[in-house]
């Protein structure tokens, strides 16, 4: 017999229930929210959503465990779609020399930067990494997110990439394949060659092993260029990766665009993006996501334009993007907070672009990112009152209980 779970009595349930694509303009208000409303757990799925005193009558719901979430707020778990979870230890020297007003270079000179994780990933061993990657997973479940995503892309050799995406899978996260993130020592000066050698060698092996789903690259000012990514991307669809995109952070050198070109499922940053690239993010399936915390992190002041993003009609969602470098939070409440008070998000916008459209980001919009009958039972209470309150009171976790595939799991405070 499957294990049944009641959850009854929240203040306000949001279901996020709705169309079956990602939510856009007006749409990414509406939250389903059901007034004093349960949830009904079979197994590792929803079963039933709706009013209390309707789900509790249910006979399905006889001889269900309870929990009682009266004067809470209950909705579907963060879908985090952009992280670099496997990374080593922290870049505590680059914090130092940044936080002293030195640059990129500087902090490479320093023996720092993504080639700093990049030693780390090519050193430990994988049961290490993996122990550094639960940690992090463990601190962000805490804070409600029940789908992460991993990148590779500081091993930058076959068998840290590997090894990369291997613990990635293994800890439960959604592995991306990042070859294309920087160009390693063996190739310096080289990034024509590295990209070749990505295609010809490294590529074709990550997807005989059906190691990853997605492909990604980092397009950018001092990354690679709109050529070089294109030529990685066309080789990844080839081998039948689903596309990612690192676009437009720093330059607005038409990554954004390649992507929607390319039909890629997302491209990722855009704080340095124009009018015709939003027109084109608006009329198309791929998503624009946000990621607020590298930008604070890094003390800048150009966020995402998620106002003219949202308003023009674009598929906007939000992830945390932790990494050692430029975004060490694994809290998508902080991530919200931001994307309220720096790109003028609304809570319900920023509530949508962090579970149902941050699920459609990872192509799981059928899965995961809202509480509806057969989806995966991934759910978060939270001590509040209000939903409005999540990135109100920013810095501060309010999540009380975790539910990750109908399993129960109250995290500890911090």
């Amino acid at each position: 017999m499957s294990r049944r779970l009641l959850l009854r009595g929240a203040r306000q349930l949001l279901t996020l229930r709705g169309p079956s694509g990602p939510r856009r303009g007006a749409a990414m208000a509406d939250l389903g929210i059901i007034e004093n409303g349960a949830v009904l757990i079979d197994g590792d799925r929803v079963a039933q959503v709706g009013p209390s005193r309707r789900i509790e009558n249910l006979v399905e719901a006889v001889g269900a465990a309870e929990l009682d979430v009266s004067g809470k707020v209950v909705m579907p778990g963060f879908v985090d779609s952009h992280t670099h979870l496997v990374y080593g230890p922290s870049r505590l020297t680059d914090y130092e020399i940044r936080l002293a007003g030195r640059g990129y270079e500087e902090i490479a000179q320093a023996g720092g930067g993504i080639l700093a994780s990049m030693n780390a990933v090519r050193t430990w061993a994988a049961p290490r990494l993996e122990r550094q990657a639960e940690v992090a997973m463990s601190y962000a479940e805490r804070h409600g997110t029940t789908t992460i995503e991993a990148k590779s892309g500081y091993g930058l050799d076959a068998a840290s990439e590997v090894k990369a995406l291997k613990v990635a899978a293994n800890v439960g996260a959604v592995p991306t394949f990042l070859g294309a993130h920087a160009v390693p020592p063996e190739f310096e000066g080289r990034a024509d060659d590295y990209i070749d050698w990505l295609i010809a060698e490294l590529m074709p092996q990550i997807a005989r092993r059906k190691l990853a789903r997605f492909a990604d690259v980092y397009c950018d000012r001092n990354a690679f260029s709109l050529e070089q990514a294109q030529r990685y991307l066309e080789a990844a669809q080839r081998h039948g990766f689903l596309l990612k995109l690192h676009a437009n952070q720093f330059a607005a050198l038409g990554a954004a665009g390649l992507g929607v070109q390319m039909g890629a499922v997302s491209v990722d940053h855009l704080e340095v993006i124009g009018r015709d690239e939003i027109e084109l993010l608006a009329r198309s399936q791929t998503m624009a996501t946000l990621l607020p915390g590298s930008v604070f992190h890094l003390g800048l002041d150009r966020y995402a334009p998620a106002r003219a993003l949202i308003d023009e009609g674009a598929a906007v969602a939000l992830a945390t993007d932790f990494n050692p470098g430029t975004s060490p939070t694994c809290s998508m409440p902080m991530v919200l907070s931001l994307a309220c008070a720096r790109m003028r998000m609304t809570p319900a916008e920023a509530i949508t672009a962090a579970t149902i459209n941050g699920a459609h980001a990872l192509k799981m919009g059928g899965e995961v990112g809202s509480l509806e009958p057969g989806k995966r039972a991934d759910i978060v209470v939270v001590d509040l009152d209000d939903y409005r309150e999540l990135p109100y009171y920013f810095g501060v976790n309010h999540v009380q209980w975790t539910i990750k595939r109908g399993e129960l799991n109250a995290p500890k405070a911090g």
